[in-house]
């Protein structure tokens, strides 16, 4: 008997697309959901990536452009009030509100300086927001998707469970494909959990040093045109 179901148990096929086929309807939902929720996550990852080695490199070229001696206003100049990338938006943001406070005859307006401070923390907040854009969702996949695959789990086992009571029989034959389907379901949400819950770690943390650059830069430049105001 033992042989006979073994050789059942064999010939059954246990591959990724025939355990999903077999599913019920419901398991079928949950795993497209959770598959659709790995893509999500992955993409959102590697446009992530990207990103933040684009700013890295435009922060570092900023960088040098803006020590290497050349005028402040030689500087705003080239870039423009509308520039590309993201620190030199800082900037121009900043230079933008500095020429802003100056008169007609060359004074100063009163304020400037936390005028000035305000606009770049304001361009700060912009870039800071484009930059953490899609990690909620990499945080919502990471904390949601291991229960989403729970109650996949949860609902192939009743079946199965369902199944064996129909037909009075408890034999590996019977068990094995309805247990197989059933863990399926739970392998796909840790599949989609577990990238998400690292990436959305190490991006969290890119992110912020990158913001952390900004707010660094904003700071010298604001001691840079303070100076200025004070002679």
């Amino acid at each position: 008997m033992e042989a006979e179901t073994l050789a059942v148990a064999q010939g059954i096929d246990f591959s990724m697309w025939a355990l999903f086929a077999r599913a019920t309807l419901i398991v079928k939902l949950v795993m497209i959901l959770l598959i659709v929720a790995s893509f999500w996550s992955w993409a959102i990852i590697i446009q992530k990536l990207l990103n933040y080695r684009a700013a890295r490199a435009e922060a570092e070229q900023f960088d040098r452009a803006f020590w290497s001696g050349e005028p402040l206003d030689g500087l705003f100049e080239q870039i423009g009030p509308n520039p590309p990338g993201s620190p030199e938006r800082v900037f121009a943001a900043g230079m933008t509100e500095w020429h802003r406070s100056h008169r007609t005859d060359g004074e100063l307006i009163a304020g400037a300086q936390a005028r000035i401070d305000r606009s770049m923390d304001v361009a700060i907040n912009k870039e800071a927001e484009s930059l953490q854009k899609g990690l909620p969702i990499l945080a919502t996949v990471g904390s949601i998707a291991p229960f989403v695959g729970l109650f996949g789990t949860v609902w192939g086992i009743m079946n199965a469970f369902i199944e064996i009571a129909e037909q009075q029989n408890t034999n590996l034959a019977v068990v094995a494909p309805g247990i197989a389907e059933a863990l399926l379901a739970t392998g796909l949400g840790l599949l989609a959990a577990i990238p998400a819950v690292i990436f959305y770690n190490k991006l969290s943390s890119d992110s912020d040093r990158i913001i952390a650059g900004y707010e660094s830069f904003a700071d010298e430049f604001a001691t840079i045109l303070s100076r200025q105001l004070d002679s």
